[in-house]
């Protein structure tokens, strides 16, 4: 998959592309089905998105909501077969185009798409004003193809992000990811924590979760893909999520303990897969009471995991 961050001088083969756009963030059943009605044979499959999200332009003091980084988002659409991501830069110039001028300047001169697909709710251009149906009516003036998606259920649940968000708010690990079509997953770079993990006999990989909406807090059964370095491959394990009330923290991070794993994984890539919940944070009254809980909650994830 090749990623653009402009839409403007791009080579000859990497135009033309038949597209799907939105902002597609978790990338879920909704979204695949999009993507789907983009294909087209003998024509590059393409997403068009914008990278920082809308709402962290305008609100940006907003709590955080994001489902996935732009990291995750790339690797889960290139599993989709996406062949041209345009990850189009969000900023004032750009929300400042009128619908047309964003469909002739953006699209049809800048991409030079031949079919665009969009969800029935999409909106685009200055204040939001271009609808799905105007899309449609700008391509015909502009060149290009528009098909407007219906929106998904799943369950009698309209499958949206912000559906998914609530789930992952409660700790309903597989109702999200009933919407998902995946498990969510969080993705990053190990970094250095302080390593409490490790002196308590179960050492943990650190990852930041900043700009993340997050699951309910607490400890999860989780399945681990390690995406770089010499031990990369799949692993399952379990994972504290929160703010580690037994030390005092304040700052969120995703601590993750590997089953039957030896090594250094500081500076590689991990995508942890939520599976289940099984309990919220607690603080102990002693480090042995710790140490009983988190065997017993590593003797759960492993029962939960051997079951997939």
């Amino acid at each position: 998959m090749r990623v653009h961050h402009h839409w403007q001088g791009l080579p000859p083969d990497c135009r033309g592309a038949s597209v799907a756009m939105g902002n597609f963030d978790g990338v879920h059943l909704g979204h695949r089905s999009v993507i789907d009605l983009a294909r087209r044979a003998d024509t590059p499959l393409g997403i068009v998105t914008f990278e920082p999200h809308p709402r962290q332009v305008f609100a940006p003091d907003a709590p955080a909501f994001r489902l996935m980084n732009a990291e995750a988002r790339a690797n889960r659409l290139a599993k989709l077969g996406v062949q041209q991501l345009y990850q189009l830069p969000f900023d004032r110039t750009l929300a400042a185009l009128t619908p047309d001028a964003f469909a002739r300047d953006v699209l049809a001169e800048g991409l030079g798409v031949s079919h665009v697909v969009v969800g029935a709710d999409f909106c685009f251009g200055k204040g939001r004003a271009g609808t799905a149906a105007d899309l449609t009516a700008l391509g015909q003036s502009h060149g290009f193809d528009v098909t407007i998606a219906p929106l998904l259920s799943v369950g009698g649940t309209e499958v949206s992000s912000t559906a998914i968000r609530q789930a992952l708010t409660d700790g309903r690990a597989r109702d999200a990811a009933a919407m998902l079509g995946h498990w969510h997953r969080i993705e990053g770079e190990v970094i250095h924590g302080e390593k409490r993990g490790r002196e308590l006999g179960y050492p943990t990989a650190n990852m930041s979760v900043d700009g993340l909406h997050l699951p309910r807090h607490g400890v999860y059964a989780v399945k681990v893909d390690i995406l770089t370095g010499p031990q990369a491959g799949p692993q399952i394990g379990a994972a504290s999520l929160g703010v580690r009330p037994m030390f005092g923290e304040n700052r969120p991070n995703l601590e993750t303990f590997l089953f039957d794993f030896q090594g250094d994984l500081y500076g590689q890539h991990l995508s942890i897969a939520f599976i289940d919940f099984l309990r919220p944070e607690l603080k102990f009254d002693s480090l042995d009471a710790l140490i009983t809980q988190m065997e017993a909650d590593c003797t759960q994830a492993r029962t939960i995991l051997a079951a997939l």
